[in-house]
């Protein structure tokens, strides 16, 4: 019997790690303390896998912080400005290359291919001294060994390593990141040499980027860095493993084909057209890791549908070569499903979390070889019959109404240019005008308020009177602030794509399903299992409530369609786009009664949007014509004199800006500020954008304060590019994480800045 998970979720089943974290970063505890409850969690999870019968266990796939940052570490690319002079890496370099400190920024920060997670991107260059700086790899694996465990140490691998990363700042743009192969494989070479001294006798190196469209020499880099490691790794059973898509054929080619290698790992969840590869040659003798359970999503697998593939795939590359195995990290997924209490029976029947999926992958690897568990196989079969044909799955208005919107691309009447002459008229704003992205910070007295509510110990009466106090305090300080527009600060709102779902239908809610973003950074993605529609209105109270507080406009706050749908665990039953086109028509319900409501400035975040690109170019035109129509039919119905506002967040936006001016949004705010104006690149090169648009002035996901000079810096590296009249100034996303010491001299800044430029634009005219 083989079983094999390719990664688990760091933070623990009640966010450990989150708490143990940030009481670090407060200094509140030791980096002893912290260091403790990470080995806490992670005996844990070796000890459930070994427990359940797993083959192959992964180690060193928890982190602190990210893992692509512990590669960073473990080849000593320290960008200089954080001083570090050598040895071994502390949790003061890794935490400032993650978080920035009081006198430098933090590296950036972009999305893990199409998920949810984040990384922090390698700043890279000719002149990087590459040495092994961490050895935490090797840490880990003895830490595991010692519990009596053996587990297969995981790396990122050298090439998808460097295709991840960026060239330095001061480092010409087209600089090859591949030409620094040669350079990180002799530390690569160290970490083996390690670990077989160790007592290793598996190791899997991670490439994810082969799943991408990758040029000839690109491809060829794989094979290079392999044949230059197959000496080291001589004595060594090697996996390399793959995930998110299909491979291209040349892919599959180069992947099967590289030297010293013993498997070779595919997510056939997402990649199910890699099959007919497998299917038309697969070298003999070796491993296939064959991903049938899905790493990503919460639904419990179709174990007979996996047998049946798995049978398939023996019957090609031979009975005891292939192994059972997650579709990717599990880390994408919540923790347990045992923690969740308040689920009824059949719904809690149709799912599985990770600590399931360990045992769906084990139940699989035991039937495979003849010791089928017929009970737990009869049960899995019980479940999905019952939610085919659950009532609460289907709502036949929702589907025709979806249906309906077949035929018309739900574009307002006028064209932008002409509804900001409007809208301007009406909301008589500066140039440069400020805002913020929506939420204020989140402070503990406030979270104490909502816990107590959703527990019943405070009435409704109370709860409202607190959160009309906590709105208040928000307006009166961005009035002081002098912001041109407002917002609420969504006291009620734990989390901006929860909020929403627990109170459309067909979502479900978990107590405890966590997953991690970044760093300490933690979402509980709602669960999509039915039709979607609005019962009643969601935000109206609020943003009225606030609005009657200010004579300056208040943006009424709510989340796009795509970005639920992305930052949700999504119905397998059918096509993401109608579930997305569900969610659609219910956010224009709410938008078109917030107008109603005298709201004249509404905020539709699609922070996701760019996060549910397909990873293959072939597919992303379709994508993009039912996410950015989704996002059309939310405000086609409103006035030319209500101004629709979008924000994005983290991702590299150059290759999608002509679906971004397809949304039709009157302004749109955008990540910028931790990717040195990357953004603005797009407009240097001659893109036209007639929008109201808002690149991010500072980071919000750090700590560190800007100066009003900083901000007024990246100020005027945008009116290069941008004429001023369309420019808006704000941070790059919302304020929740953040604390108040923090936020108002960060904002007093942006003010600042923002008024200094209009009067030199001013007396420049």
């Amino acid at each position: 019997m083989a079983s094999h998970i390719v990664g688990y979720p760091r933070m623990g089943p009640k966010r450990e790690l989150k708490f143990a974290l940030e009481s670090f970063w407060d200094g509140k505890s030791s980096a002893e303390d912290l260091q403790k409850v990470a080995a806490d969690i992670r005996s844990s999870i070796w000890k459930q896998m070994a427990d359940a019968g797993t083959k192959f266990i992964p180690s060193n796939t928890f982190s602190y912080y990210d893992q692509i940052l512990d590669a960073t570490a473990m080849l000593g690319a320290v960008p200089s400005r954080y001083g570090w002079n050598g040895g071994e890496i502390g949790f003061d370099i890794y935490f400032s290359m993650a978080r920035g400190n009081a006198s430098v920024p933090a590296m950036e920060m972009t999305k893990w291919f199409d998920t949810n997670y984040h990384y922090i991107v390698p700043e890279l260059g000719p002149d990087v001294k590459f040495s092994y700086a961490s050895h935490k790899a090797v840490d880990e694996y003895k830490e595991a060994r010692a519990l009596g465990i053996d587990t297969v140490p995981v790396i990122i691998g050298p090439v998808s390593y460097l295709l991840l990363s960026k060239p330095a700042k001061g480092v010409e743009k087209s600089f090859s990141l591949l030409s620094l192969l040669d350079k990180i494989l002799p530390v690569y070479k160290e970490v083996i040499a390690e670990l077989k001294a160790a007592g290793a006798s598996w190791i899997q190196f991670d490439e994810p980027k082969l799943v991408m469209d990758l040029q000839a020499h690109e491809l060829q880099a794989f094979s290079q860095a392999y044949s230059e490691l197959e000496a080291s790794l001589s004595g060594l059973n090697v996996l390399v493993e793959t995930y998110f898509a299909d491979l291209t054929p040349e892919a599959y080619q180069t992947l099967t084909s590289l030297k010293g290698v013993a498997g070779f790992g595919f997510d056939l969840v997402r990649g199910t057209k890699t099959l007919d590869l497998i299917k038309g040659g697969y070298p003999s003798g070796k491993y296939l890791f064959a991903g049938v359970v899905d790493g990503r999503n919460i639904w419990a697998n179709d174990l007979a549908s996996s047998l049946s593939t798995l049978q398939d795939l023996e019957g090609i590359v031979g009975k005891a070569k292939v192994v059972v195995s997650t579709s990717c990290s599990l880390l994408h997924t919540a923790v347990d499903l045992a923690n969740e209490t308040k689920f009824d029976k059949d719904l809690k029947s149709w799912l599985a979390f990770a600590a399931q999926k360990v045992i769906e992958v084990n139940a699989l690897a035991k039937a495979l070889v003849g010791q089928r568990d017929e009970a737990f196989f009869s049960n899995n079969a019980l479940a999905h019959a019952s939610r085919k044909r659950s009532p609460r799955v289907t709502n036949e208005a929702v589907q025709k109404a979806a249906a309906a919107l077949k035929g018309s691309d739900h574009r307002r009447a006028t064209n932008v240019s002409a509804r900001l002459d409007a809208q301007q008229k009406k909301l008589n704003l500066p140039s440069l005008p400020t805002t913020t992205i929506g939420s204020f910070p989140q402070t503990m007295d406030l979270r104490r308020v909502r816990r107590e509510y959703k527990a019943k110990k405070i009435s409704e009466d109370d709860y409202v009177k607190a959160m009309k106090e906590e709105i208040n305090k928000v307006v009166k300080l961005q009035e002081e602030l002098d912001i041109d527009v407002l917002v609420h600060g969504e006291p009620e709102r734990n989390d901006m794509v929860e909020y929403f779902g627990e109170q459309l239908s067909g979502f479900a809610f978990t107590a405890n399903g966590w997953v991690q973003s970044y760093g300490s950074r933690c979402v509980k993605p709602p669960i999509i299992f039915g039709d979607v529609s609005r019962p009643k209105a969601m935000t109206v109270f609020w943003s009225s409530m606030a609005q009657s507080m200010t004579q300056r406009p208040m943006k009424g706050m709510l989340t796009g369609p795509v970005t639920i749908l992305n930052w949700s665990f999504v119905r397998n039953d059918q096509p993401r786009h109608e579930t997305c086109y569900q969610i659609a028509l219910a956010m224009k319900d709410e938008v078109e009664d917030l107008e109603k409501a005298g709201i004249n400035v509404i905020q539709i975040d699609e922070a996701a949007l760019r996060e549910g690109l397909p990873l293959r170019k072939s597919e992303h035109a379709f994508y993009l014509d039912w996410a950015v129509h989704s996002f059309r039919i939310t405000n086609c119905g409103v006035k030319d004199t209500t101004q629709i506002h979008t924000h994005m967040c983290y991702s590299n936006f150059n290759d999608i800006i002509h679906s971004i001016i397809d949304m039709d949004a009157d302004v749109i705010t955008i990540e910028n500020s931790r990717s040195d104006e990357k953004l603005l690149s797009v407009f240097r090169e001659g893109v036209k954008y007639g929008a109201g648009i808002g690149p991010g002035v500072y980071d919000i996901h750090s700590p560190r304060i800007p100066s009003t000079e900083e901000i007024a810096d990246r100020i005027k590296k945008m009116l290069a590019v941008l004429e001023s009249h369309i420019l808006w100034v704000n941070p790059d996303c919302g304020l929740k994480t953040r604390k108040y010491a923090e936020v108002k001299p960060a904002l007093s800044n942006v003010v600042a800045a923002a008024k200094l430029l209009r009067a030199e634009l001013a007396s420049a005219t």
